[in-house]
This record gives C-alpha cells, sequence and structure tokens, in this order.
C-alpha cells in the first residue's frame, strides 16, 4: 500500500485542513512532515471550530493514529495547548523523537531579527520557526526525544547559550535561570513522554501491513525554501519530496497526491503576488472569505485565481488532482477573474519565472455565478462556476477532483 499526499498548492491557508479531515475518515494513520505551529488548518465540523497547528487533521477520526513527523520543528508549549482540545489522545498520537524542538529562545531571536530588518522584513509569524531550523542545519538544534533526560537537556541548553553568548547579546535575549528552566523541560516530560516515539519504525511497519496512509504538510508550494518566492519562504520544503525527508519514507512510497488550491489566491505576510487585487475585489475576497490567518490572526492579501502559479505548483508537486477549495466565495461576482499568462519585460510568458517581482498578470474574465453555496453535486453547481473550473483544468494541465463549497465538512463535491 502506498501513502496518499495532500499539498498545499499557492501561499498556504488554501484549506488543507478540511481536506485532510473530510479524507482521514478513511484512513488508518495521517502523519504531518514539516513546518511548525506557525502553520494553521482550520476544520469545521457540524458548526464547531478546531484550530490545529501541529496535531495532524486526522485527530478528528477516532480510529486514525496521528503522526508528527520528523521534519517537523516542534514548540512543546504549543502542542501541549493543543492537545487539551481532545481526549484520549494516548495511542493516537506519536511525535518522532528525531523532530527538532522550538524552544522559547527561538521565537525571541525570530522577532528580533524581524525588527532589524526594519521594512525589510519577511513577515514572518515570529513563532521561532527560521532559527529552530537554522540550528537544526548548524547541528546545534535539540531533539524531542532529549525531552525523556530533562536534566542532561537543561545542562546542553546553558552550554549553548554560553557558548553563543556574543550572538545572543545582540538580541538582548539571557541565559536562562538553570532551575526554572529545567522545571520548564519536566513538565514537557511529564506530558509529551508518553507520546515520543520513533515514527520512522512505525510509518514503515504500516506501509508493510497495508494501511491506509495520509499524509500533509504545511503552507504551500510557493513558500518552499527552494521553490517559493525566495526569501519570502519559510524554511522548510513545502513540496511533496519534503514528505519524504520529513516522515523518514522513500519516493516509491507515494501514491495519490492531492493538490489543494483555492478558488482565487491568499498570502499572508511580504513578497511577490502577481494576481493581488488592491482594489474593492480583494477586499471583498478577504470579507466574503473571512481571510484571517489561524495562527497570526493577521489579515491575508488577496486576489484572483493565478493557474500559471498553479500549473508550476501541480508539476512540481506530481499532482494527480486538484481540490478547489472555497468556491462559494466567488458566489456574488459580476465577473470573476484567472490569471492565464505573465508579461515580462514586455513579452507574455507562460510559465513562473526566479523573478516574480517583475510580473504583470495577463487575465481572462469569466461571468460571475451565485448560489454555489452548500452544493453537494456538480449538477448543482451554477454553470458558470462549471465554465470556470473547466478551464482552470486546461490551463494548470490538471484535473479537479474535489470541490468545497462550504467550510462544513459534508459540503464537498467528490467527483
Amino acid at each position: 500500500m502506498k501513502a496518499d499526499l495532500i499539498v498545499g498548492i499557492q501561499w498556504g491557508d488554501e484549506g488543507k485542513g478540511k481536506i485532510v479531515d473530510k479524507l482521514a475518515q478513511e484512513y488508518d494513520m495521517v502523519c504531518r512532515s514539516q513546518g511548525g505551529h506557525n502553520a494553521g488548518h482550520t476544520i469545521w465540523v457540524d458548526g464547531v471550530k478546531f484550530a490545529l497547528h501541529l496535531i495532524p487533521s486526522g485527530v478528528l477520526n477516532p480510529k486514525a493514529i496521528n503522526i508528527v513527523g520528523n521534519g517537523v520543528v516542534l514548540s512543546p508549549e504549543s502542542i501541549i495547548k493543543e492537545m487539551l482540545q481532545f481526549e484520549g489522545l494516548e495511542g493516537r498520537l506519536f511525535i518522532s523523537d528525531k523532530a527538532h524542538l522550538n524552544l522559547s529562545y527561538h521565537a525571541l531571536i525570530d522577532q528580533a531579527k524581524e525588527r532589524l530588518k526594519g521594512d525589510k522584513a519577511i513577515g514572518t509569524t515570529g513563532k521561532g520557526i527560521g532559527p529552530a531550523y537554522s540550528d537544526k542545519i548548524n547541528r546545534v538544534g535539540f531533539r524531542v526525544g532529549e525531552l525523556l533526560n530533562p536534566t542532561k537537556l537543561c545542562a546542553s541548553i546553558i552550554e549553548y547559550f554560553e557558548e553563543n553568548r556574543a550572538i545572543f547579546d545582540i538580541y538582548d535575549i539571557a541565559t536562562p535561570i538553570k532551575a526554572e528552566l529545567l522545571a520548564e523541560l519536566e513538565g514537557y516530560n511529564a506530558k509529551l513522554a508518553p507520546f515520543i516515539a520513533d515514527t520512522t519504525q512505525m510509518v514503515w511497519n504500516a506501509l508493510d501491513a497495508n494501511k491506509k496512509i495520509l499524509l500533509e504538510g504545511a503552507q504551500g508550494t510557493m513558500l518552499d525554501i527552494d521553490h517559493g518566492t525566495y526569501p519570502y519562504v519559510t524554511s522548510s520544503a513545502t513540496v511533496s519530496a519534503g514528505a519524504c525527508t520529513g516522515l523518514g519514507i522513500n519516493p516509491k512510497n507515494i501514491g495519490k497526491v492531492t493538490g489543494i488550491v483555492k478558488a482565487y489566491c491568499t498570502r499572508v505576510g511580504n513578497g511577490p503576488f502577481p494576481s493581488e487585487d488592491l482594489g474593492v475585489a480583494g477586499a471583498r475576497l478577504g470579507k466574503q472569505g473571512h481571510e484571517f490567518g489561524t495562527t497570526t490572526g493577521r489579515a491575508r492579501r488577496c486576489g484572483w485565481f493565478d493557474a500559471i502559479a498553479t500549473k508550476y505548483a501541480s508539476r512540481l508537486n506530481g499532482c494527480d488532482e486538484l481540490a478547489l477549495m472555497k468556491l462559494d466565495v466567488l458566489d456574488g461576482f459580476d465577473e470573476v477573474k484567472v490569471c492565464i499568462a505573465y508579461e515580462l519585460n514586455g513579452k507574455e510568458i507562460d510559465y513562473l519565472p526566479a523573478d516574480l517581482e517583475s510580473v504583470k498578470p495577463i487575465y481572462k474574465s469569466f461571468k460571475g455565478w451565485d448560489k454555489s453555496v452548500g452544493a453537494r453535486t456538480l449538477e448543482e453547481l451554477p454553470a458558470e462556476a462549471r465554465a470556470y473550473i473547466l478551464e482552470i483544468e486546461k490551463i494548470t494541465k490538471t484535473k479537479v477532483g474535489i470541490i468545497s463549497t462550504s467550510p462544513e465538512r459534508e459540503d464537498t463535491i467528490i467527483l
């Protein structure tokens, strides 16, 4: 049995949580491969809202095993708070002993760096994700498995501060008080030790036993550290290939790949966004789509569907299909647009260049529609909405297999 994969195709916030939750009802294991608590998956079930940041979206399936993989940078404080939403997690939630810790000083460094950059700031969430991944790559980080020996970990962290005192002084970050740090780590140990495991072996065993496995990432392709709009990206591999390194599986283990896209585009933070609409339409998309970050509460930048960026991301991820989210948000527009090409240095191009700052969008307009909200079959959708979907399939060269028409789990069309 191969593991199916869900991946964000835009700048994150595409609605991955709803689709993973919807599909997870049929899977035995759901695995999170990268990112940290800067990510936010919002899921609505019977009018109840669940905000997930580290726990896989399969947690709402009581029969599913949920894995936080080695590619995640884990804030113990954040996941402990998140776990309070649920009961009976022991035996259902496991955290890789090889995942790296994102501790409080990482957030302080993150916030200090953003302040020092001024108007050149990337627009991070300030949650310490970048500094945690930097420590990992610099081979000076600490891993989740080290929480099993709080005394030794405490001594290692104090030593790390002493060795890097000059750097911490720049950011005005004091060395932790040993007794307070030890108490903090012992608290994490008491709550998280039962959940720490060799998750690589768990996933391998599940594959060998032909269990149904679903993989999910965080953020979106356009925020990938290598393939996104660098430097305005996150610090991990958000593309489908990142699931392999983030969980310890090989490319042959990957089955169906579903790319998640909104029926329009949004972005949080700074960086290029070719199809952004700074006028009335963009403001209306934000209002109707309730476009505020799950993690930060920041208003998202909004614009029209970018078919060129989606075609790029679909090829990069090997998407078998797209899940088109929030189609209902476009209800009531007299006209909707799709970016079908870019203009770069006076020439029309149909691909994504490295210099995305310099492109101008070329749009195709479509007649708007109404009353797509709540549709559960393709036949219930207005003809104009169906025409819009067909055009997206044509330009992106990827079929649309799922259509979401409201935040509710059941308001979903499976084609």
